[in-house]
């Protein structure tokens, strides 16, 4: 009787043992799921981030091309030493199929909006796999893209120019660059991608291009 009664007192002991020992192993479960939760959405955060850079590059190339081959209208060119151009603001309408040139109101004579269709379901406000692409040009000697320019171009998210959101752009789109957002900037406002190129065609001659690329302050320099 006193032999089962211990065994009784050490099966009892196990077992409580047991259970705390569980419950030590769920709060160290617990302490390191929230040490490491942070950095989890970090990471996701950042893929979802470079896909959609990689989605603006993407758009950003072909819109590029349509320029460069006469398939999408050049946007308006202005001088240097005109004003940054600002961030687009307004109401956005763009087409319902593909990609194409967008409007906005109130209208701006200083860029042209395109957007790229990418998941071929119409360009809409609530999507942000579309990609807004806002274009203009620079040349200091002429407003005829025949003659050549600087393209420059910012890519937002098509959701980006939903009521309430104030779009933010740098201040000089003529320094080729890009980012994946802004400081204090929520990655809806900034630009997915800014960068520039130039822009040249079988009309704009060897004159033309040395011009407007040649220092102006130097009245010596030949190209």
């Amino acid at each position: 009787m006193i032999h089962h009664k211990q065994q009784q007192l050490s099966l009892s002991s196990q077992l409580g043992f047991t259970i705390i020992e569980s419950l030590i192993a769920i709060i160290v479960v617990a302490i390191l799921l929230a040490a490491i939760a942070p950095v989890i959405v970090l990471s996701v955060g950042t893929r979802v981030q470079a896909k959609r850079v990689e989605l603006a590059t993407d758009a950003a190339k072909t819109y590029i091309d349509g320029v460069r081959s006469a398939k999408i209208v050049a946007p308006p060119i202005s001088k240097k030493n005109d004003p940054p151009i600002p961030a687009p603001s307004g109401t956005l309408s763009c087409p319902t199929t593909g990609s194409a040139i967008c409007s906005i109101s109130p209208a701006s004579t200083l860029f042209q909006l395109y957007c790229v269709d990418a998941d071929t379901g119409g360009c809409t406000q609530d999507n942000s796999k579309d990609m807004i692409i806002q274009a203009f040009g620079y040349n200091a000697n002429s407003t005829n893209a025949d003659d050549g320019y600087r393209l420059g171009l910012r890519v937002y998210r098509a959701d980006a120019f939903q009521s309430g959101v104030t779009l933010k752009a740098s201040p000089d789109i003529k320094q080729q660059r890009s980012f994946t957002g802004g400081s204090g900037l929520s990655p809806i406002q900034a630009p997915l991608l800014e960068t520039s190129t130039e822009i040249s065609n079988k009309s704009t001659t060897f004159s033309n291009f040395c011009d407007r690329l040649k220092n102006k302050d130097n009245s010596q320099s030949q190209c």
